[in-house]
């Protein structure tokens, strides 16, 4: 189903249909800027029009959070102004180590939204130094070294 949509048809009378690379890149990207980031890479691959649309800085920049030029502040990049929307996107998508390694912030790849994960070690429980109540037990699969569980 719509497999000849991206075709161009001849016909006899009229001459070639429009197809799928016929609409304007403009247009594309008026649709692309209302899905989800997962579906626009899915489209992109189907032709140069959807993949330009899926580059351009207005369709990105809507998926962008408020706060991500302070997220790219933590990031050691030396030229983030010639980095595109999309770049600076996928960039935020990869965990970022903030205060020394106790907490991590990232963008869900699906959604875009802010996700944070802070350490037991960040976090100021009380009684926390009680042994009566917690210990720290090693984990190998986790990427903290330990973690605190309460007794």
């Amino acid at each position: 189903m719509g497999a000849n949509l991206s075709r161009v048809h001849e016909s006899n009378e009229d001459g070639p249909y429009p197809g799928l690379a016929d609409i304007p890149e403009n247009c594309i990207a008026g649709i692309f800027k209302h899905l989800s980031p997962i579906d626009i890479c899915k489209l992109a691959r189907l032709n140069r029009a959807f993949k330009g649309a899926a580059s351009c800085d207005y369709v990105w920049e809507h998926k962008l959070p408020v706060c991500y030029q302070e997220l790219l502040s933590e990031l050691a990049i030396s030229k983030p102004l010639s980095l595109s929307k999309k770049e600076i996107y996928a960039l935020l998508c990869r965990p970022i180590s903030l205060d020394n390694g106790t907490k991590e912030v990232w963008l869900d790849k699906a959604t875009g939204g802010v996700c944070l994960s802070i350490s037991a070690r960040a976090m100021a429980i009380t009684g926390i130094d009680d042994h009566r109540y917690w210990k720290w037990i090693p984990c190998d699969e986790s990427s903290a070294a330990n973690w605190r569980v309460f007794q």
